[in-house]
């Protein structure tokens, strides 16, 4: 009985060593788990803050998309903006109004199966007129060069044109309900609903909402 008592003591004392080793090992777990969290809160917030910083270089920034590749051989691509606006915005004017600090071509991306002129970059001095420029653009919304169809919008940041083109689809939808659409910067999705403006920040949010009005369900 004695020999089993010892063995009982020392094995419940192993028991408790391990225990307190396991103890440990958890709490280093956790800690290493909250340093990670950190770590890519960390990124996450850096990655942001970059993307703003970016976007803000760009503030006055136009894109002017679906130029062929060389008409602004003869007189600069500051003059393709020109030619923008006295064909679609003849009552705006920008000589002696909005000063252009610089215009040129983005650089290429090649798609082979499908070769697309590269956008031309239009720098302006003051980003009031840029956003004179877009208000004009929404109200028309069909944009015309030498009577083809263009687009014109902001000039963004890489990752923030990525994040406002997963929402082309819905934002077609959408549009062709006649429900305003918008995008908000950076990334936010707006239109009217039921006679009040709904914004969301992304697609897991829209969800939510949709699943709550049987409208919406049938559109999107």
């Amino acid at each position: 009985m004695n020999q089993i008592q010892q063995n009982t003591d020392s094995l419940n004392a192993r028991v408790e060593t391990i225990e307190e080793q396991i103890n440990i090992i958890e709490d280093r777990q956790a800690e290493w788990l909250q340093t990670e969290e950190e770590r890519e809160l960390r990124i996450k917030n850096n990655e942001e803050n970059l993307r703003e910083i970016v976007d803000s270089m760009r503030s006055k920034n136009l894109r002017i998309i679906g130029i062929p590749e060389n008409v602004e051989k003869e007189n600069g691509a500051e003059s393709v903006l020109n030619e923008i606006i006295e064909e679609n915005f003849p009552n705006l004017g920008i000589e002696g109004e909005m000063c252009v600090e610089e215009a040129f071509r983005s650089p290429r991306f090649l798609n082979v199966k499908k070769p697309t002129a590269r956008r031309i970059v239009v720098q302006l001095a003051r980003r009031k007129d840029k956003e004179r420029i877009l208000r004009k653009v929404r109200k028309k919304r069909r944009i015309t060069y030498k009577g083809a169809p263009i687009r014109l919008s902001a000039d963004f940041s890489t990752e923030t044109l990525q994040a406002r083109r997963e929402w082309s689809d819905i934002f077609k939808t959408l549009k062709d309900k006649n429900l305003q659409p918008r995008i908000l910067y950076p990334a936010r999705i707006s239109f009217r609903c039921e006679g009040e403006i709904k914004s969301f920040p992304d697609k897991q949010k829209l969800r939510e909402f949709v699943t709550k009005s049987p409208p919406l369900q049938e559109i999107l």
